[in-house]
């Protein structure tokens, strides 16, 4: 009779090269040592809805002029994140929410900016006032106490101002300033865990976005790693003062503007790229569909007096996101490798950089500029159209773009 060899039906210990590899590819995916950018979170990545990368890129105009690098940096280092960007009935301005959880306004340069409003008694100097270390992790901490403020909206008839905060959710505040008061925390008997942005419609409804229901501001990155969709799209009722659900199941939904005749609403969604539309009247009201497929990351969208709507994007999508995007399994081993987050992005492609585009109400492409060197911007939160300038916000960086508009031949 044949004797076995005990170690013939062993090809793991046949083959050391292969068992390194599979003890390595174990002990990436179990990261006990909590190294890689996901570490120490419950991380489920997911597939997601994205259209397909080549026929979004084939498709999209490009501003081979770079146009947008022509613009002008302003207020450096005097602002701190400042994402969402408003002017008052009388035309002040501009009021804008920085990192430090203040909302601020420009009042002209004899006086500078003041704070405006608060959304929270805990704000103290001594505690949130980072100065520009505001804009970087040594603010997470205290972000939770401080508030965020990020989408600013003023109701053009009251003279209030509404606002979005990541942790404090929707809050209104008069036209004076002072402490911001909340309107809405909670829906469906859960808090509201990350409002962004808002719109307010001519009925006195507030339409805003709840981000994700498990993830906050902080960790919004990990909104996109895994491609969750517990997002929602939410209305306030004054009279009643009831939050509803409008839509759910949204990946991170983020910026919401009101059409110029507010029979739709448009409604950005960062994770699948896209800009969404949401019927509020007529024979489709309460039904959603897509308006455009984008080539980057979208977040807030806004409005100018033809009623055509701006959207910022921070592009732009690679080929190799897409591999990650179609395989969940792939991204959850990826993103647990020990190495820096910035790291892994440049090895996917990507080098983000700041794209505006113009957009009618049947969702066909006016304008496209881009600051593809990152002279003026590198990323960006929001365009505001206003006195013959687009203003443009970032809640990444410590400054705000303005550039002439139209743009001069």
């Amino acid at each position: 009779m044949e004797k076995k060899n005990p170690l013939k039906d062993e090809a793991l210990l046949q083959h050391p090269v292969l068992l390194v590899l599979v003890l390595a590819l174990g002990f990436v995916i179990m990261d006990p040592f909590h190294m890689g950018p996901v570490g120490g979170h419950d991380f489920r990545p997911v597939k997601h809805d994205i259209a397909p990368y080549k026929q979004v890129m084939e498709n999209w105009p490009r501003d081979n002029q770079s146009r947008l690098g022509l613009g002008e940096l302003v207020f450096e280092d005097e602002v701190f994140g400042p994402e969402s960007l408003e002017f008052d009935n009388l035309g002040r301005g501009p009021y804008t929410g920085l990192a430090d959880g203040r909302v601020v306004r420009w009042m002209g340069e004899n006086v500078g900016w003041e704070t405006f409003a608060l959304v929270t008694r805990n704000w103290s100097e001594k505690l949130c006032a980072k100065g520009i270390d505001s804009t970087t992790s040594k603010q997470w901490k205290q972000e939770k106490k401080c508030g965020r403020p990020l989408g600013l909206r003023f109701d053009k008839e009251s003279g209030d101002l509404y606002i979005a905060d990541s942790y404090y959710g929707l809050l209104v505040v008069g036209p004076e300033g002072g402490l911001a008061r909340p309107l809405a925390t909670h829906v469906e008997g859960k808090p509201i865990l990350f409002a962004n942005d808002l719109d307010i419609h001519k009925n006195g409804s507030i339409f805003f976005t709840d981000t994700s229901k498990r993830y906050n501001r902080v960790n919004h990155f990990f909104i996109l790693l895994e491609g969750e969709a517990t997002g929602r799209l939410l209305r306030y009722d004054p009279p009643t003062k009831t939050t509803h659900v409008v839509l759910e199941g949204l990946a991170f939904p983020n910026g919401v503007q009101l059409s110029r005749d507010q029979t739709f609403l448009l409604f950005t969604e960062t994770t699948n790229c896209r800009l969404m539309k949401y019927w509020l009247e007529g024979p489709k009201s309460g039904t959603t569909e897509l308006v455009a497929d984008l080539p980057g990351f979208p977040d807030n969208v806004r409005i100018n007096e033809k009623g055509q709507f701006w959207v910022a994007i921070d592009c732009c999508r690679t080929a190799a996101q897409e591999l990650l995007t179609h395989n969940p399994w792939i991204r959850g081993v990826y993103f647990r490798l020990p190495i820096r987050m910035s790291l892994l992005a440049r090895l996917m492609g990507m080098k983000m950089y700041t794209v505006i585009s113009l957009f009618n109400e049947k969702g066909e492409i006016l304008e496209v500029l881009e600051d593809r060197k990152g002279v003026v911007m590198k990323l960006v939160s929001e365009v505001k159209e206003a006195d013959g300038k687009l203003w443009i916000g970032t809640v990444a960086h410590n400054h705000i773009a303005t550039i002439p508009y139209p743009l001069t031949s």
